[in-house]
């Protein structure tokens, strides 16, 4: 036998510089998410990559540092204290380090998995009884949901809201419910309606059926841009069917770590959409890039499953962003001009999450008049994160801070992006430093444009 000495400067009984034979998974995550986790190198190109490492220069606030305290505690060496749950929750999971991982470790599923467990584990009575109002009493609800919108509508139009800027600049509303009017999405005039028929025929022969995802927020706040996504799906001769009876389709739920409840609207939208005729569908189209990562991991989510296990893959097989589907099957609707000068903003979860980043672009390069000017660092996060710029509202400002500044940068006349709560966060910014600049959905655009062919050019359009 041959004995190595050991090198100078480790003590086996020194814990400082001898790191003990790992434990194995002792609990907290499931052995799946385990093994996902461990596939980790700690080389440390994530760590650039993360936007609240950027903003702080904490480790335990970079995707290695997370993962070390969530493997760490499902080791058994590390409790969960108040302090790893704080950088736990620091994190927007927008999954860039996903991007850059040699090692392919699938970090957005972990971290999700890890809240999940810290739901269970940790979270007060208030924040149970806040999770499931919302995820199991609201966003399953479309008329729950349309009913809560008709009432902050009426709100917004109302003279309550200058009322509030008021009391707050005199200090009599709390900072947090402050911030929460202020990033309220406006709702539209008119919420999106779905034929009782459920279709929306196209604009001479259909080529092709698809069906589409509505969404939660999109009909109440987005609703033209929903409308607008019907018309450019039937003007480029698709059939599209949407279902009534499909729900949100639990992004956010997954996001809070209320796993139960996001996989309970999984299995409703898979019903509803194989009730509406899944085989004759060619694609099943989405225009929000969350809901569209959420969507493909339907899969993912449902794998243990044995009643649908193989419906959701099949399910999912067919979800595509619509502009990823738009760029695969062609446009056939005429094009007019739209003379805007435009910068892209990357939603996480489309470059990250779906790993779509020039279709979009391919598109905007399609419309004549558009003008991309690419701005420094496209697809850093913006701080929006679903909720997490109501829940973590310090770190989301120094995220969104970052990102204006590359945005204004351009000096683009509008900043266009495909994702509502990059919209909404972006917008927000933009108001706040009285800038003459709009953000718009890709779809909207693109709206605009065959709106342009038709009207100078109406009867070949």
């Amino acid at each position: 036998m041959v004995i190595l000495d050991m090198p100078t400067g480790i003590d086996p009984n020194n814990p400082m510089t001898h790191v003990p034979p790992s434990p194995g998974l002792q609990g907290f995550l499931g052995e799946e998410d385990y093994e996902a986790l461990v596939k980790c190198v700690h080389c440390g190109l994530c760590l650039n990559q993360c936007p609240t490492y950027r903003a702080n220069g904490l480790e335990p606030d970079s995707p290695r540092g997370r993962l070390y305290l969530i493997r760490a505690v499902a080791e058994g060496t590390l409790p969960l204290s108040d302090e790893v749950e704080d950088h736990l929750n620091q994190c927007l999971v927008c999954r860039a380090c996903e991007t850059a991982c040699p090692s392919n470790v699938q970090f957005g599923q972990v971290m999700e998995a890890a809240r999940h467990s810290i739901l269970k584990e940790r979270a007060t009575p208030l924040r149970r009884a806040l999770t499931w109002l919302a995820f199991r009493q609201l966003f399953p609800h479309p008329e729950r949901l349309a009913f809560v919108g008709s009432l902050l509508r009426w709100y917004q139009q109302s003279p309550l809201p200058a009322i509030v800027q008021l009391a707050t600049r005199i200090g009599l509303v709390p900072p947090r419910l402050a911030l929460m009017e202020k990033m309220a999405p406006p709702l539209s005039d008119r919420f999106f309606e779905t034929p009782s028929t459920e279709l929306f025929a196209s604009h001479g022969p259909a080529r092709m059926t698809v069906g589409m995802v509505s969404g939660c927020i999109m009909p109440l706040a987005f609703a033209p841009t929903n409308e607008a996504t019907v018309r450019v799906l039937t003007a480029n001769g698709c059939d599209v069917i949407v279902p009534r009876a499909q729900r949100c389709c639990g992004a956010l739920a997954s996001h809070a770590g209320d796993e139960p409840s996001a996989v309970s609207m999984a299995r409703a939208n898979i019903d509803a959409f194989e009730t509406a005729g899944m085989d004759r569908l060619d694609a099943i189209i989405i225009n929000s890039a969350g809901c569209g990562a959420q969507l493909k991991n339907y899969a993912h989510m449902l794998r243990d499953d044995p009643a649908y296990a193989a419906r959701a893959r099949r399910f999912q097989a067919k979800v595509e962003d619509v502009a990823e589907f738009l760029v695969r099957v062609g446009l056939t609707a005429p094009l007019g001009t739209v003379n805007r000068v435009v910068t892209y903003q990357d939603a996480c979860h489309l470059v990250h999450g779906q790993k779509i980043k020039a279709q979009p672009r391919e598109l905007l390069h399609m419309i004549p008049g558009v003008d991309l000017i690419e701005m420094k660092d496209p697809d850093r996060c913006c701080g929006s994160a679903g909720i997490y710029n109501i829940l973590q509202p310090d770190m989301s400002s120094q995220v969104l801070e970052a990102k204006l500044e590359n945005v204004v940068a351009t000096k683009a006349s509008c900043i266009v992006a495909s994702n509502p709560g990059c919209l909404l966060q972006i917008n927000m910014g933009l108001r706040d430093r009285g800038m003459d600049m709009t953000g718009m959905h890709i779809i909207d655009i693109l709206d605009e444009s065959i709106t342009a062919a038709r009207i100078a050019d109406p009867v070949h359009a």
